[in-house]
């Protein structure tokens, strides 16, 4: 009597089932998988957080589906567009949700890069459309497979989705690279989403980097954001959509989602009053998650040997970092055993859809004593 949109298989994997054996004999875990931030040890400006939703207009609804002004006017201003090509949603999902909706019928296919946040399938499969994946190629950094991107693309091909920096390799597109997926855009009619909520977090410069989409002319763009990273805001539930690309393609893709953003009306008025002060208020916490993520990866770096077994592999931004491990075991079986012997919690490669064999993603949002002695015992083991 159910929906075959996903795949109902709601039993805990083995690393799940682990974890909760050993929390329930009171084991105490490393977790290097910390991706809450309000579960990270952070210091929030707490006053002015709930002092901003304190506001009296939130009591009188006027629903405006494609966000308040005065909402999307601090998006724009933080974006450094014009209000108009604002769009707000609930969060980054329901943005993918929206964009499935907008541009795919039942089974046509959005390209989505691989390794990556293993989410796309799930968001698509509830909207009747498939993923089909493109890969990313490791050569001292990582790079897009443009040979095989063209080979993925079909006459059922509706958009080609970007994450940057990528979720978890941490990989930002370059310049050369943009030109090209925009050229190649245009030439299939295909539109871009580029998932940008870790470019505000950065390590160090690179003038080949390209932190958003929002300026390219030749193809139809969306560029996602939101408060769950720009400001470390998860629960706040507000995103938004930063419409791009050819004027009239643009002017139509706004109306239609207008119209399907009238229909759902999910953004809550409170937090849309609240958001330019909770903008504001979320600059502080960013800043400490920048400082987190980068001491964290600049110990990492100092802690792997040279001619350690172990290798980091190279990343540019965003909040995690990708170990190699010797192929001796699977990454499954490398997991289970620190978790099992060391009590220390990691992520194998393929939760994110890494091609081969063994990589371990570690969050360098985890508190530092946390993630220092974590990877202690990881590269003891």
């Amino acid at each position: 009597m159910f929906s075959s949109r996903l795949p109902w298989d709601l039993a805990p994997n083995r690393l799940t089932r682990l974890a909760a054996a050993q929390r329930e004999a009171g084991a105490k875990i490393l977790d290097l998988t910390e991706s809450n931030p309000t579960r990270a040890n952070l210091s929030y400006p707490a006053a002015q957080i709930l002092t901003a939703l304190a506001d009296e207009h939130s009591l009188l609804y006027e629903p405006t589906p494609a966000g308040m002004p005065s909402a999307r006017a601090a998006v724009a201003e933080q974006c450094g567009v014009q209000p108009e090509r604002i769009l707000l949603t609930t969060s980054t999902s329901e943005s993918y949700a929206w964009l499935f909706k907008l541009l795919g019928d039942p089974g046509d296919e959005i390209l989505a890069p691989r390794p990556s946040y293993p989410l796309f399938e799930f968001l698509a499969g509830l909207d009747a459309v498939r993923i089909a994946q493109y890969p990313l190629v490791y050569h001292n950094g990582w790079s897009l497979d443009f040979d095989a991107l063209r080979r993925a693309i079909t006459e059922r091909t509706r958009a080609i989705v970007l994450v940057n920096p990528n979720n978890p390799t941490g990989s930002f597109l370059k310049r050369g690279e943009v030109d090209e997926l925009a050229a190649l855009a245009a030439q299939h009619s295909l539109a871009l989403i580029s998932d940008e909520v870790f470019n505000g977090y950065a390590f160090g410069e690179d003038p080949r980097r390209v932190t958003t989409l929002a300026g390219v002319e030749q193809a139809l763009t969306f560029c996602l954001g939101g408060l769950s990273k720009m400001a470390g805001l998860p629960q706040m539930k507000l995103g938004w959509i930063v419409l791009g690309g050819p004027a009239a393609l643009r002017a139509q893709a706004s109306e239609r989602l207008e119209l399907i953003a009238d229909t759902y009306l999910s953004v809550g008025t409170p937090v849309q009053h609240a958001l330019p002060r909770l903008l504001a208020a979320g600059a502080a916490v960013r800043q400490q998650i920048s400082a987190r993520t980068q001491e964290n990866l600049a110990w990492l770096r100092t802690a792997i040997a040279p001619n350690s077994a172990v290798q980091l592999l190279d990343v540019e931004g965003g909040w995690y970092a990708t170990l190699r491990m010797p192929r001796t075991q699977s990454e499954e079986e490398w997991c289970l055993e620190l978790l099992e012997r060391d009590h220390v919690l990691v992520q194998p490669g393929y939760f994110y859809d890494f091609e081969s064999e063994a990589f371990l993603v570690l969050s360098l949002l985890t508190p530092s004593a946390i993630f220092r002695e974590g990877v202690h015992r990881l590269l003891n083991r």
